[in-house]
């Protein structure tokens, strides 16, 4: 068996409100949609910087429902950018909160981490230098928390 990609796939309640969020936020181009008679959006694919983002609003009839922006999550968005600082002061000024201020990081990267309008949380960064893993193993063992 050989996997040739791995897609993230986010639900959200407003797909162009999505939509727009991550075009003026991070970016994105719309590849194509596909909409329902209804207007239900079934499936839109984005592309952020040669990736592919994929989108559906809500099928609770499947169990497909999106995430509640005030609740916990179970899962982060990472992305690599020219300048974190400015894409997150970007995204918080569209609607996303800001989680973590940006900050040089451990890890060889500075990043921040903003949760936006839809309930998804991403990771925001770009890179300040290069950490081989038995340093960054090192340095993590040395702080009192990782994010």
């Amino acid at each position: 068996m050989a996997v040739h990609e791995l897609f993230a796939y986010l639900c959200v309640a407003d797909a162009e409100g999505a939509i727009a969020f991550y075009r003026d936020a991070f970016a994105a181009t719309e590849k194509f949609r596909l909409v329902e008679p209804g207007g239900r959006i079934g499936h839109v694919e984005l592309e952020l910087g040669g990736s592919t983002l994929m989108l559906c609003e809500e099928y609770p009839e499947f169990g497909i429902v999106p995430p509640d922006p005030a609740a916990a999550t179970s899962h982060t968005l990472h992305i690599h950018v020219d300048d974190a600082d400015a894409v997150i002061t970007r995204a918080v000024a569209l609607g996303a909160t800001l989680v973590m201020a940006p900050r040089d990081m451990f890890y060889g990267e500075r990043s921040g981490v903003v949760r936006d309008p839809f309930g998804h949380r991403w990771n925001i960064g770009h890179s300040i230098e290069n950490v081989t893993p038995e340093e960054m193993q090192r340095r993590y063992d040395t702080i009192d928390s990782p994010c």
